[in-house]
Formats: structure tokens, C-alpha cells, sequence
């Protein structure tokens, strides 16, 4: 567990309170994040859960663990060269770094770990969270030589955390939620082909989380609007929607192969999005 600095446990409470006081204003609801992704019993007993306090991405794969392994190679993506110029495409990028490093443990393809370790380097000092995250770096570099998987779940896990903290820190808290959405849909995309090849209800029902969609449609709407009006954020929070739309079940409906084959096509858009640059 990653325990914050009292400054930021301070600067979070006193932003979420004024957070509340605008949602109430403006008659906005506050959006919960579901329970079982809260990774951090701290923030959740001592300050409730608040915007600055993002789905983890470790606990988004602890729930598809079931499902492994993973279709990453067919699901890859093209890797750039040059950095986002945007703050938002960082913040997106960064969680599906995160959640390329949870596929290379998951997977037991821990020669990737270097790679991920590189770039998450790279975009944490983009970011301005450079020096908490190449710590990270080096252990998880540490750890995949000397094949620890459950520490590296631990370490991936802390680096998601820190990013969150030094985003407090920088008054650029709103971010997080971006690279939380990006691991998780880059967890859902593979996760979707892997259930739509080896279809059974029980694993379907992995995914149908249209509390998780409805969670990350909300949040991306209630960003400032210089990010949340970008036409591809506009599209991400419509696909976020139309996830959560699908996977709402009535009382005695169960999942169908129908219904995956849209979530995946729908994830993989998602995934595309995130990496897009609003391109």
C-alpha cells in the first residue's frame, strides 16, 4: 500500500470538498467508484471516495484473472516514437502502459517488462512525475529478471498510485481517471476477444461491469471542459455509454455471444481512442 504525504491527503480534502459543493450546485450527481476497484484502504476510510481516486488498474485485471491468458499479441498497437503533446493523451497512454505490463505478468512474457519499464520513464517525466515513477522503473526491471510476478503486480500497482500523487500535487488531479480508463481499456479489449473466441456464460459474465462503463462515462464528462469537449474524449465518453448500455443485464437475462461480439468491437475502439491523440 502506497501512503500519501499528508500535504497531498490535505490538498485531496480539501479539493473534493470543493468538488462536492460544484456537483451540488450545478445538480450534478457524484459517481462512486465501484467498490472491489478501490485499491487503497486509506483513501477509502479516511477520505471517502472522492474525483482525485481512480479504479485501479491492478484490481481491473485481478478480476479478469480467470480469463487468462490474454490475446495480446493480436490485439497490439502501433508504439510512437514521439511523445503526446497533450497532458490528456499522457494521462491516457500511461494507463495502457500500465495495463501492458499487467498482460506481461498475467501472461508470463516478462522479458516485455523492460520495455514498459522504458517508456513509462519516459511518459512519467513527461508528465512531471518523472523521479517517483524511474524508481519504479528499476524495481520492476529488478524484479522481471529475477521473476517475481507478484511483485511486480505490487510495483506496476505503485506506479499508478504515485502518478495519482504527484497529479494531486500538480493541481492536475483530474487526470488520473485518465490513466485508469486507459488500463482498463486496454484490460477490456483483451479480455472481450479472449471471451468471444472460448464463449461460456460464466466467463462472459467477466465482463459485464456496466458499473465500471458507467463510472468512466461520468468522469470523462465532468473533466474540464478543454479536455472533456476534445472531439475524440467526446467519443470516448459515447463508447463508455454504449459499453455500459451493453452490458446491463435484466434480472434474468444472461450474457450472449452477441453481446460480447459488441463489446469487444466496442473496446477495441476504445483502446484505439485512447492512443489516437485525437487523431
Amino acid at each position: 500500500m502506497i501512503l500519501r504525504p499528508l500535504g497531498s491527503l490535505t490538498l485531496v480534502s480539501l479539493l473534493s470538498f470543493s468538488h462536492i459543493a460544484w456537483a451540488e450546485e450545478n445538480n450534478e450527481p457524484e459517481k462512486l467508484i465501484p467498490a472491489d476497484l478501490i485499491d487503497d484502504p486509506h483513501v477509502r476510510e479516511e477520505l471517502g471516495v472522492n474525483e482525485f481516486t481512480a479504479p485501479s488498474i491492478r484490481l481491473i485485471f485481478d478480476d479478469l484473472e480467470q480469463l487468462a491468458p490474454l490475446p495480446v499479441e493480436e490485439t497490439q498497437h502501433p508504439k510512437r516514437s514521439r511523445m503526446p503533446l497533450v497532458r490528456s493523451d499522457l494521462a491516457l497512454e500511461i494507463g495502457v502502459l500500465i495495463a501492458e505490463g499487467f498482460l506481461a505478468v498475467q501472461n508470463n512474457t516478462l522479458n516485455d517488462i523492460e520495455e514498459v519499464a522504458k517508456e513509462l520513464s519516459r511518459y512519467g517525466k513527461a508528465l512531471g512525475a518523472g523521479e517517483r515513477v524511474n524508481r519504479h522503473a528499476a524495481s520492476l526491471l529488478d524484479h522481471a529478471a529475477n521473476n517475481r510476478s507478484e511483485e511486480l503486480r505490487a510495483e506496476l500497482a505503485a506506479t499508478q498510485k504515485d502518478v495519482e500523487i504527484e497529479l494531486v500535487q500538480l493541481r492536475d488531479a483530474d487526470l488520473a481517471h485518465l490513466i485508469s480508463l486507459g488500463g482498463w481499456a486496454r484490460a477490456l479489449e483483451c479480455a472481450s476477444l479472449a471471451v468471444d473466441r472460448n464463449f461460456t456464460e460464466e466467463r462472459a459474465n467477466q465482463l459485464f461491469r456496466e458499473d465500471v462503463a458507467d463510472y468512466y462515462e461520468s468522469v470523462v464528462g465532468s473533466l474540464d471542459p478543454q479536455v472533456s469537449e476534445l472531439p475524440h474524449m467526446v467519443k470516448i465518453q459515447q463508447i463508455c455509454a454504449d459499453l455500459r448500455d451493453t452490458m446491463t443485464l435484466a434480472a434474468d437475462e444472461e450474457p450472449t455471444e452477441g453481446k460480447v461480439s459488441k463489446i469487444r468491437i466496442l473496446s477495441a475502439e476504445l483502446t484505439k481512442l485512447a492512443l489516437s491523440r485525437g487523431k
